[in-house]
């Protein structure tokens, strides 16, 4: 039963209400196994999903009852079709009418994904919500390739970017420091002014870095390069989003065995 507060009817006796809730979830990087057991049991209780653009949206739709209804809010860059205030009424509009709601966002809710600002507008309305982690492409996406954010020796520090945004002193820092791993997101437009600003900034031109498209899918490439020739080489290859760049020393070929092609295949 989903009912648990009661009302008073016009005849004195009690009646049930049925509660709506929110729960955002982490869909982590792409395949829908790699999503929590409780993500995917809050999906199998919902009325409502509203689902971002990346993650597994597609293959969580197909497997939906068929009362379900999917609300698409995914956002392409230069293109937001639903502004985040919009996003944030639906979820707390469909919860008010006594619906599950799952909110069901790319990577973790709270790694550049605006899930705090979602919480924010159901505790401001009264709507109960929770937040069920996802394993987040800064981490999931170079580790497809073959690239650990950290690792004993070389990096022991991780420093996550929105390229979206201003490069700060605090990026810049870490584009300086080789004990620091730099993880861009979203930031294949922006790649050259973080190139030309991490140049000025003293950052040597001979730094590793590498941009890992759709990690996680079939469809996945890495290109390898240094921060002196990434822009050209990425230019030559074409790089588009879905995307993750890495900066620093983690990023160089031959890190790791098995190579990077072999985690590559094992994870399509």
């Amino acid at each position: 039963m989903r009912f648990s507060l009661r009302r008073r009817t016009s005849r004195g006796m009690t009646a049930p209400t049925r509660v709506g809730r929110v729960d955002l979830i982490g869909g982590g990087p792409g395949p829908a196994d790699l999503m929590t057991v409780r993500a995917h049991r809050l999906l199998a209780e919902a009325d409502v999903v509203v689902a971002d653009r990346l993650g597994p949206a597609d293959e969580v739709r197909a497997g939906l009852a068929p009362h379900v209804l999917v609300v698409d809010v995914g956002k392409r860059p230069g293109h937001h079709p639903v502004p985040q205030a919009q996003i944030n009424a639906l979820l707390v509009d469909h919860a008010r009418a006594g619906r599950r709601v799952v909110r069901l966002k790319g990577g973790d809710p709270f790694v550049l994904g605006r899930g705090g600002e979602e919480v924010l507008a159901c505790q401001a309305a009264g709507i109960p919500v929770t937040v069920t982690p996802g394993v987040s492409s800064a981490i999931s996406v170079p580790q497809a390739a073959g690239i650990p954010v950290t690792h004993r020796g070389v990096a022991s520090g991780l420093h996550v970017v929105n390229g979206q945004g201003p490069f700060g002193d605090s990026a810049l820092a870490s584009l300086a420091d080789p004990s620091v791993t730099t993880v861009v997101l979203m930031g294949v437009a922006a790649l050259p002014r973080l190139v030309c600003e991490a140049l000025a900034h003293g950052v040597g031109a001979d730094r590793p870095v590498a941009i890992v498209e759709n990690g996680h899918t079939a469809h996945q490439r890495t290109l390898r390069s240094t921060l002196g020739s990434v822009v050209a080489e990425a230019e030559v290859a074409r790089v588009t989003n879905p995307a993750v760049i890495v900066v620093g020393d983690v990023a160089r070929a031959g890190l790791l065995l098995p190579t990077a092609a072999h985690f590559a295949e094992s994870s399509a």
